[in-house]
C-alpha cells in the first residue's frame, strides 16, 4: 500500500485556518470600525506651527476643563469638506480644534476663508508627524477628548448622515454626559 504524505494535509488545513478567519472577521461588533490604541490615553502633543493669523492649538488645550474635539483635516480631502458643515455646527456648542494635514498654507487658507473656520485653535502639520502620533490613517478623522486630556473615541471618516447620527453622536453624548 502508498503512503500518503503527511504535505497533502497542508493546503486543506491552510483554507481551513483562512476561511475561519474570515467568518471570525465578519461576525464583528462592527466590522467597519477602526480601533484606536489611543482610546484611554492622554492625547499625544501636537505640532507648534498654525496658519498666519489663527490660534495656536497647544497640548494645555486639549487637557483643559470640558469634553473637546480635534479633527484631521486638510483642503485637498473631499470627505473634510463635506463634513464641515457638521463641524460648524458643534463648533457653536463646544471647542472643536483643528489640525491641517499635508496642506499648502494658501489652500487651507484659502478654504477656511471660503467655508468659515469652525476651529477655536489650529496647529498645521506638513510632513504628517502629529498624525502618526494620532494614530491617523486618511482625513477626516475626529477625536473626542476628555477634561483631563484623554482620548475617549476616534471616528474615522466624514461626519455626515447616518455615520455621524449613528455612530459619532451616541458617543459625543456620552462623553458631555459623563462630564456633568
Amino acid at each position: 500500500m502508498a503512503r500518503i504524505s503527511p504535505l497533502v494535509a497542508l493546503p486543506p488545513l491552510a483554507f481551513a485556518a483562512l476561511a475561519g478567519m474570515f467568518l471570525w472577521g465578519m461576525g464583528r461588533d462592527d466590522p467597519d470600525s477602526l480601533p484606536s490604541t489611543m482610546i484611554g490615553r492622554p492625547a499625544p502633543a501636537v505640532s507648534e506651527t498654525t496658519l498666519p493669523g489663527k490660534t495656536q492649538l497647544t497640548h494645555e488645550m486639549l487637557q483643559q476643563p470640558g469634553v473637546k474635539l480635534v479633527n484631521f483635516w486638510a483642503s485637498w480631502c473631499p470627505p473634510c469638506r463635506a463634513e464641515h458643515p457638521t463641524l460648524t455646527e458643534l463648533s457653536k456648542q463646544l471647542p472643536v480644534y483643528g489640525i491641517d494635514l499635508k496642506d499648502p498654507e494658501a489652500n487651507a487658507m484659502s478654504f477656511l476663508t471660503q467655508d468659515g473656520d469652525p476651529f477655536h485653535a489650529l496647529a498645521t502639520d506638513p510632513k504628517g508627524r502629529t498624525a502618526i502620533e494620532w494614530g491617523v490613517t486618511a482625513p477626516p478623522e475626529t477625536f473626542i477628548i476628555d477634561g483631563e486630556g484623554n482620548v475617549l473615541f476616534r471616528f474615522a471618516g466624514p461626519m455626515v448622515r447616518e455615520d455621524y447620527t449613528n455612530r459619532f453622536l451616541p458617543q459625543l453624548e456620552k462623553a458631555l454626559a459623563a462630564e456633568e
